[in-house]
């Protein structure tokens, strides 16, 4: 037989009122009889005699039941979502366990993946050049770790990755001191001409414009070859090779009459004017003619530094007999710059 506070406690536990231990009590009740007959028998039963003694009107027990019974499942199914957020819990974490070794034998088994299967990036060639404009003189240094300089109006052309392969081409003059490299000759690039060196220091005279190849080896040892010659010619220490009209002529020289523009020096040993008008020329990024062709004959001795164009030819025109007159540049019909012009003539005695 049902109490009448057991009904009070029903009432409380379909609202959701209740304690822990009434919570239980009332689990008790429905344990084995959720849906029995007889239990709402009895609760009608005891609802009657309890609508008896009170004044209340249209109370629904069919209701209450019902709502006793939303409760008991809510609550066992906010159990069985515990559970389930645990177990998901429990095997986040045991997927995170598992996933670490995984990870790392991943990285072990690439790693030792034969060398044929591994993908390499072939590095393309990039071709870099240096020029000296015209009436200056440039520096420059390669990555094999040769240093040099360009003449007034000269290139220098080579091919990134460049170590291993020490190829320069030029246009124009350059002065070098080649790094030392058994393995991997460093060969420079003329026209036709090629000079193959293994670390030694040498200028190269190559304006296309001149017509001739000239070499001045200062210390070491060089190969020129060209297809004007059957085999390449080796040169020594302080000579001087001229490549000119298919034929080649080698000299003893002073080589640091050759070298001396790296410093910034104008400088004449000697030289026959057509040599010195043509160097002049580049020097001041000026035209020079030979009015007189007697001029050929004559030679110049001399050293310049920081000298202007009009002190040079003064000097000039005081040790020779030669006498010059200067044209200033002039604006063309084209709206370009005519290059300044210096006439050399024969001095009349």
């Amino acid at each position: 037989m049902i109490q009448t506070t057991d009904i009070e406690k029903l009432v409380r536990f379909s609202k959701g009122l209740s304690d822990a231990e009434e919570t239980r009590y009332i689990y008790s009740l429905f344990a084995e009889k959720e849906d029995s007959n007889e239990l709402k028998y009895y609760i009608k039963d005891d609802w009657k005699k309890y609508l008896e003694n009170h004044e209340v009107e249209n109370h629904n027990l069919t209701y209450l039941l019902d709502r006793i019974h939303h409760r008991i499942h809510f609550i066992e199914n906010r159990k069985k979502q515990t559970l389930t957020r645990k177990i998901y819990r429990w095997y986040s974490v045991a997927a995170a366990i598992l996933l670490v070794p995984l990870l790392i034998a991943g990285v072990l088994w690439f790693n030792a993946k034969p060398a044929a299967e591994k993908v390499y990036v072939v590095e393309k060639p990039v071709t870099s050049t240096i020029h000296a404009p015209l009436g200056s003189r440039i520096s420059f240094d390669l990555p094999d770790g040769t240093r040099g300089w360009l003449n007034s109006g000269s290139s220098l052309e080579y091919q990134l990755p460049f170590n291993n392969n020490r190829q320069v081409a030029i246009l124009g003059e350059a002065w070098f001191d080649v790094a030392h490299d058994s393995s991997n000759p460093f060969e420079v690039k003329a026209g036709y001409s090629k000079i193959k060196v293994l670390g030694t220091r040498f200028n190269l005279n190559a304006y296309p414009e001149e017509n001739y190849v000239e070499v001045v080896l200062e210390e070491g040892k060089v190969e020129f070859a060209t297809q004007g010659i059957s085999s390449p010619v080796e040169m020594q220490p302080n000579e001087r090779l001229v490549y000119s009209r298919n034929s080649v002529h080698i000299a003893t020289t002073d080589p640091s009459k050759f070298a001396a523009w790296v410093e910034g020096k104008l400088m004449f040993r000697g030289d026959p004017m057509p040599e010195v008008a043509r160097r002049i020329a580049r020097w001041y990024n000026v035209e020079v003619e030979l009015v007189d062709k007697d001029l050929e004959k004559d030679v110049i001795r001399g050293t310049f530094q920081d000298d202007s164009l009009e002190d040079v030819l003064r000097y000039i025109s005081m040790t020779s007999p030669i006498r010059y007159r200067i044209i200033d540049r002039k604006v063309l019909n084209d709206g370009t710059y005519q290059k300044k012009k210096v006439l050399l003539y024969r001095k009349n005695l």
